[in-house]
């Protein structure tokens, strides 16, 4: 027997839980609609993790709405299309968060050590995805674990790297709006202001991957 009610997940998202007795231990579980969907929500299919990439709400003239979505498998790194009708309704997969560290990169493989007991893991490019742009040896990340198994990580809010690749930049230009790309020593790409040279350190926000200022 299963029971329902309305709350908040973690995001601020309403969401309805679904109470399911499991051999005689009760396990609540977030159930997401189309109405929540937004580019980062995690949601489990068939038995499986995604992650929300891109998503599109569409109103047709005539039939039903509904939303196209891009997801990425958080285990395989795999992207597929799906299509869910509007109001449909999804379940939140059960993940937890460890405290973990970037120690290096080799041959497209991202090596983790687990701070509290020093175990290391790997986690291929296609796992990252963008985050591994944004990654410097050393920083301290949230590894998310899904039936014991590290997918993904979480990148901290604020990180300060080191640009590589720019354009020279004018001394005393500080013209207002312009900007122009640099490279990272990440590996990223960003925007930033016109008098930001090779060799200046940048603080970005990684939830946006904008430049914030000179570090």
């Amino acid at each position: 027997m299963s029971k329902t009610r309305r709350g908040l997940s973690e995001h601020g998202l309403n969401v309805e839980k679904r109470q399911v007795n499991f051999y005689g231990r009760g396990a609540v579980i977030p159930m997401y609609t189309t109405a929540d969907f937004r580019t980062g929500l995690k949601i489990e299919l068939e038995g499986k993790p995604f992650v929300i990439v891109e998503f599109l709400h569409v109103k047709p003239g005539k039939g039903g709405a509904f939303v196209r979505t891009k997801l990425k498998n958080m285990i395989t790194g795999q992207v597929l299309e799906k299509t869910f009708r509007a109001g449909e309704k999804v379940a939140s997969p059960n993940i937890q968060d460890k405290e973990m560290q970037y120690l290096y990169q080799d041959k497209g493989h991202y090596c983790f050590m687990d701070t509290a007991t020093f175990d290391q893991v790997f986690l291929t490019a296609e796992q990252l995805g963008s985050n591994r742009l944004f990654l410097k040896e050393n920083t301290t990340i949230k590894a998310l674990i899904y039936n014991d198994e590290v997918v993904d990580i979480e990148l901290p809010n604020f990180v300060e790297l080191a640009i590589i690749q720019t354009e020279p930049g004018t001394k005393g230009n500080t013209v207002t709006g312009v900007t122009k790309p640099a490279t990272l020593e990440s590996g990223g790409v960003i925007q930033v202001p016109l008098f930001v040279n090779i060799g200046d350190t940048v603080r970005i926000d990684t939830r946006t991957r904008e430049y914030l200022e000179r570090a």
